[in-house]
């Protein structure tokens, strides 16, 4: 264990990395083996620093600025996404981008967070937490997949749902559970992914499905370490303590059983390596997709209610 935080620690890899940037665009004719040479090194450097990992390290390497977004993870896997816009009854939502696009050869409804990369995005974007008119996109969206028999996939990387009074006045308490109820008896195949923060309602309101990956390095709370910390202990120095609590990691709610599997990033985080990561999550999605579009849609409902109703029971031996 360390008292440094993660962006200390990811120096060294950092530092590997942007050596790898300038080599891929040069024209170095032995750039592939330096490549490789580097990113062995970053594999070795990792090695070291991951023992040391705390909740807290996961928690920083699922906010860090450079972690592939949604729209990222959309570009790679999927074929002429065209976006939709709109809940139909207020106005659109940037933190939420949701539509429909080619993936394996079929038509599926893709949605999720979306936070923004520039201070002029993240701010247009609300840094990724959605009003309810937002949720209520996403669920037109998903209403839409379910008429034409489309399967549907959500990135999730919120902080969590955005608390300002406007959106308690339009119904933000009531866009979330309506998504839930919603989302449960959806009748198409479901699968949700975390990419980086799942906070709380907001995560949860596109997080209902027939599978729930998780990346590695991503977590998943009822509330973030910091609030928390200043809930249960009036003080942010209890941020680790909170974390460790908390059981947000991928690893901790595989074992309380409320994901399905964990996808493992490349050394350093999934923004050390984002085409790897891509091809990760390709290769776990594409047969989880196939799996869910041959299960009759009574077993899979059922699958669906079964897999709720048990989440939270445990038998002590």
């Amino acid at each position: 264990m360390t008292d440094l935080d993660f962006y200390q620690l990811e120096k060294p890899i950092l530092e590997l990395k942007e050596r790898i940037d300038k080599l891929e665009g040069s024209d170095d004719p032995r750039k592939k083996d330096k490549i490789q040479a580097l990113r062995e090194e970053i594999s070795r450097l990792w090695e070291e620093i991951s023992p040391q990992l705390t909740a807290r390290h996961i928690v920083q390497i699922a906010r860090h600025p450079q972690r592939p977004y949604t729209l990222d993870y959309i570009q790679a896997l999927v074929e002429d996404f065209v976006e939709l816009h709109g809940d139909r009854r207020f106005a659109d939502d940037p933190a939420i981008v949701a539509g429909l696009g080619f993936y394996k050869g079929r038509t599926v409804a893709f949605i999720g967070h979306q936070k923004g990369r520039t201070t002029r995005e993240r701010i247009a974007r609300n840094f990724g937490q959605p009003n309810p008119e937002g949720y209520r996109k996403a669920m037109r969206i998903m209403k839409l997949a379910e008429k034409f028999h489309f399967p549907v996939v959500t990135f999730i990387d919120t902080p969590g749902a955005y608390p300002g009074i406007g959106a308690e006045e339009r119904g933000q308490a009531e866009a979330i559970a309506t998504n839930l109820r919603e989302i449960a008896r959806l009748k198409v195949p479901v699968i949700n992914i975390v990419i980086g923060e799942g906070g709380s309602g907001g995560a949860l309101a596109i997080g209902v499905g027939d599978i729930m990956f998780m990346l590695e390095y991503s977590f998943y709370s009822v509330i973030s370490p910091e609030g928390c910390a200043a809930i249960l202990w009036k003080d942010q120095s209890a941020v680790d303590k909170a974390a460790e609590n908390l059981k947000l990691t991928a690893r901790d709610l595989l074992q309380l059983g409320i994901i399905d599997k964990i996808i493992p990033e490349p050394p350093g985080g999934a923004h050390i390596d984002p085409e790897q990561t891509f091809r990760q999550v390709d290769r776990h999605l594409a047969p989880a997709l196939k799996k869910l579009e041959e299960t009759p849609l009574d077993e899979l409902l059922l699958a669906r209610y079964r897999k709720f109703r048990k989440i939270g029971v445990f038998r002590e031996k």
